[in-house]
């Protein structure tokens, strides 16, 4: 008896506003695969009916995620091509869809990703502010404590930062980042591709005094810290201080040493005999 291969797990984005945004690509998967995987299922009808796309759905979204997954799993096993997507924009991005990944790389399923919209990319793109380097935080945290640990990493950041906010959270987030960020830029982004699309730029008392009553869906770009005060916090740190202060950001040991060489304009073997 032949044996059947296993399927494919297609990640596909969809039009974070403006239907015109899918990709003939997307279209051409979601009319071949087998099953949709949709964060909601009527959400991506409306998708489907206007392409006039008639597929089999099935619900995954953050509270069925563990179950949905086996499920998902087991269809892939039998040989069932599915495409995952989320309401808009690109799976696993502040979205569903990392737990289905992550377990079909356990089980050694193909997983394709088919690129196209992400509102964190064209809110940067459209930002005017650093795009060379940048970090993703997503939503800031309700939990006290680990909020206020994200926005140290805003404070500290000399790369530019984008988070998401809701509108109802949006003034709470926008004081909060008062305290901190200072004389910084920051862009207020929101309903991008849609009717309402609108960049707002300034620093933070100018967005705070222009972002009363927003609605939609809105992104915030901040500018990182001047590299000139970078230097100067770096400069009256200790050894052990400054090595801290890469690993904070994620670097590792390698990455750590030469930064510190560079920055004290010594030779790295040097820094790394310290830290043997």
């Amino acid at each position: 008896m032949e044996q059947k291969n296993d399927g494919v797990l297609y990640v596909v984005a969809t039009p974070i506003g403006n239907l015109e945004d899918i990709t003939l690509r997307a279209l051409k998967i979601l009319k071949n695969v087998d099953l949709i995987a949709a964060e909601d299922t009527r959400q991506t009808l409306k998708l489907l009916n206007h392409f006039e796309i008639s597929k089999p759905l099935i619900s995954y979204h953050r509270h069925n995620e563990e179950i949905k997954t086996e499920i998902l799993i087991k269809k892939l096993k039998e040989g069932q091509n599915i495409a995952l997507v989320s309401d808009a924009g690109t799976p696993g991005i502040c979205d569903p869809g990392e737990e289905v990944i992550k377990k079909c790389i356990d089980e050694n399923i193909n997983i394709i990703p088919i690129p196209g919209a992400c509102a964190l990319i064209n809110a940067l793109i459209g930002s005017g502010i650093n795009t060379n380097n940048f970090i993703f935080l997503g939503f800031l945290p309700l939990n006290k404590k680990l909020r206020n640990k994200k926005l140290k990493e805003i404070e500290d950041s000399i790369y530019t930062t984008i988070i998401y906010e809701a509108p109802h959270k949006l003034n709470s987030t926008l004081k909060d980042l008062k305290e901190i960020i200072e004389d910084r830029r920051i862009v207020l982004a929101r309903e991008l591709t849609k009717i309402h699309e609108e960049f707002i730029r300034g620093n933070i008392n100018e967005i705070l005094e222009k972002s009363e009553e927003l609605k939609g869906e809105i992104i915030l770009i901040i500018e990182g810290k001047n590299i000139i005060q970078e230097e100067n916090i770096l400069n009256n740190l200790s050894l052990e201080e400054h090595y801290k202060y890469y690993e904070k950001q994620g670097l590792d040991k390698k990455e750590i040493i030469k930064k510190i060489a560079k920055d004290r304009n010594v030779n790295k073997n040097e820094i790394y005999q310290k830290f043997l």
